[in-house]
């Protein structure tokens, strides 16, 4: 029987997020850990190209990123995140009043 305490504590952020402006898309890690390694680049579209990832240059689909990566197999999940960062870039993102 689960203890009451420690279902509460799963629901507290153990960071708190503040009242900040919104950020477009998910956090590309958020997305790669939805995934199962290894997969083929089509798979990943198939599953999860409609989904909007956070860049430097604001949200993308993960379907118009993946167009421009080279890569047909990712055999883990290491390999999809640096194949994805190297079109898309690292750094800050944008919030939604940017």
């Amino acid at each position: 029987m689960p203890d009451d305490e420690d279902s509460e504590e799963e629901a507290v952020p153990a960071v708190p997020l503040g009242d900040g402006p919104a950020v477009e898309g998910a956090p590309l890690a958020r997305v790669a850990a939805r995934l199962t390694w290894p997969q083929e680049a089509s798979r990943v579209r198939e599953k999860e190209g409609n989904a909007e990832i956070r860049t430097p240059d604001g949200a993308q689909t993960l379907a118009d990123v993946l167009d421009e990566v080279d890569v047909s197999y990712f055999d883990a999940r290491q390999t999809f995140v640096a194949a994805v960062e190297e079109v898309v870039g690292t750094g800050p993102v944008p919030t939604a009043e940017e």
